[in-house]
């Protein structure tokens, strides 16, 4: 049996919010509560083990423990990055470099294993753990290039996350009018959707005349959790049928 939700609109929606949590969180944890890239990266490493240990124990799809899983790597993702690219002192480019040498290289060897890497198709302990490992990585890459787009590169966070928001659209118009395989589709959009959340945490933490509305990471991690939450009961009392017929 899958452990892993139909891929419809709302698991679009909620992957947004999660690696937007992701970001405002370890924010939260490293610079507001000033315990650094190190030790937020350790603390959300655990919470990672813990929750994706219980999500290998489970024997059908649970939708906490799911999301609960996705945060804990977009939350890891934002400390590990922020720790290569700023402790480290590699720099967004390099670190984003990295990264993605990092995950072609997993998805290599889940492809030459001789399993499938379409994730509908997931229902062995091998094949999830191909799957955590390559979400692990790819959210920590989104936060690598999140942050080069919105720096580096001179955009600002608003305009980073316009970038990401049109390359996600390009994505989607080839999904319903190409024949590219959508399989690749899904983990580019499952890639981009990481950097469109860290710059959109960004968008939301920043004070105003840093380009950012100025919420903080406090209260933005608060309104995210809250409208994950409400999104996880959402899914929890629905009949997993219409996922899958949706799908």
């Amino acid at each position: 049996m899958s452990k892993i939700p139909a891929v419809t609109f709302t698991f679009w929606v909620m992957k947004i919010l999660a690696t937007t949590l992701g970001e405002t969180g370890g924010d939260f944890l490293s610079k507001t509560l000033e315990l650094g890239y190190g030790v937020s990266s350790a603390i959300f490493l655990g919470f990672f083990v813990i929750t994706f240990l219980t999500q290998l124990a489970v024997k059908s799809y649970h939708p906490a423990i799911f999301w609960l899983v996705i945060v804990a790597t977009s939350t890891a993702g934002t400390t590990m990055s922020d720790y290569m690219d700023r402790t480290m002192k590699l720099g967004y480019a390099t670190g984003s470099a990295i990264l993605v040498g990092i995950l072609a290289v997993i998805f290599t060897i889940w492809y030459f294993s001789g399993e499938s890497l379409a994730v509908e198709k997931i229902r062995t302990r091998k094949v999830e753990l191909f799957y955590w490992v390559a979400i692990l990585f790819s959210n920590t890459l989104g936060t690598a290039l999140g942050d080069f787009l919105a720096d580096d590169s001179g955009l600002g966070f608003a305009g980073g996350a316009a970038v990401i928001g049109s390359a996600l659209a390009l994505v989607a118009t080839a999904y319903y009018f190409t024949k590219i395989s959508h399989v690749i589709l899904f983990w580019i959009a499952f890639v981009l959707t990481r950097p469109f959340g860290a710059t959109m945490g960004d968008v939301l933490v920043r004070d105003r005349d840093e380009g950012g509305l100025g919420y903080g990471t406090k209260g933005a991690s608060a309104v995210l959790l809250g409208a994950l939450v409400v999104m996880v009961l959402f899914v929890t009392f629905r009949p997993r049928k219409a996922d899958t017929q949706a799908a």
